[in-house]
């Protein structure tokens, strides 16, 4: 089962400069939270409680300040700083120490995702005992996305990285699940055109071996990769339409560890006082 996740919180932001020149883009809002509270939110939602935020040399304080390595809600908060953008599958290698012979969640820490059954379909697939899961949503437009063909069994039949031609609506979301061997097959990838190892060769390994499966975000669920100005917008309006019109808090972790009896209402009353008065305390008020 799996019980450690990194979320990968480092890349230049350049999708969304000049506003990633000053602040990291996971640290900027997404509606009324920190845009990684939504990737953290979806680990402790698959149960995973020992996570590893990778994030830019330099930046470690800010992220600290948000999510200190202690009192963490029943979760334990761990860092690692990355030199400079190397690519997804760099996260193993620099993970390696933190991962040790266990398998692994792997999140973007820019990725949205949210849905009625995403909570059981995460539970179900963190049961991966060998090879890897890969969390295929249906779009639109599949030249902007890494996507997977696939046979009418669902058996994955390849990986393509933005196809020209509409070869497959399914597109590679930002989650994946890992057996240990992703930090040796990582190790021996060989960084791209654009000098930077990635996923989906890492994906190629594991579909050659036959040891690739897909889940699907079904279309009760979706998907937002949140890096660039349009989808970061649309997803902090999709925040503001459900919170506002059902009353509840998408990604609210306090919520979260409290309903899965990780803390106790004192802990809420501790968040409360460090947030401050606002509508996020307000919120937390109504949980106790």
């Amino acid at each position: 089962m799996i019980k450690k996740g990194i979320i990968l919180a480092g890349g230049l932001g350049t999708r969304m400069s000049p506003i990633t020149k000053a602040v990291n883009k996971q640290l900027l809002p997404l509606y009324d939270k920190p845009l990684i509270y939504y990737p953290l939110s979806i680990l402790m939602l698959a149960g995973i409680r020992n996570i590893l935020i990778i994030v830019n040399k330099g930046q470690l304080n800010q992220f600290r300040k948000i999510l200190p390595e202690t009192n963490n809600l029943g979760i334990k908060v761990s860092y690692k700083e990355q030199q400079r953008p190397k690519g997804l599958p760099d996260a193993f290698i620099l993970g390696e120490k933190f991962i040790g012979n266990d398998n692994i969640a792997l999140i973007l820490g820019d990725n949205f995702f949210y849905g009625q059954s995403l909570t059981e379909n995460l539970k179900r697939n963190t049961y991966l005992k060998k090879g890897a899961t890969i969390f295929l949503h249906q779009v639109k437009n599949s030249s902007l996305y890494g996507v997977a063909v696939l046979n009418k069994k669902n058996k994955i039949l390849r990986i393509v990285e933005k196809p020209k031609k509409n070869i497959s609506n399914l597109a590679i979301t930002g989650l994946y699940f890992f057996d240990n061997n992703a930090i040796k097959y990582s190790k021996n990838l060989k960084p791209s055109k654009r000098n930077e190892l990635e996923i989906t060769d890492l994906l190629k390994i594991y579909n050659k071996k036959k040891l690739l499966k897909a889940s699907f975000i079904g279309r009760g669920g979706t998907w937002l990769d949140a890096g660039n100005i349009q989808d970061y917008y649309n997803a902090s309006n999709y925040v503001s339409a459900i919170e506002n019109r059902q009353g509840l808090k998408i990604a609210c972790i306090e919520e979260i560890a409290l309903k899965k009896g990780w803390i106790k209402k004192s802990q809420i009353i501790e968040s409360i006082k460090n947030y401050g008065n606002c509508d996020y305390s307000s919120y937390l008020k109504s949980l106790i």
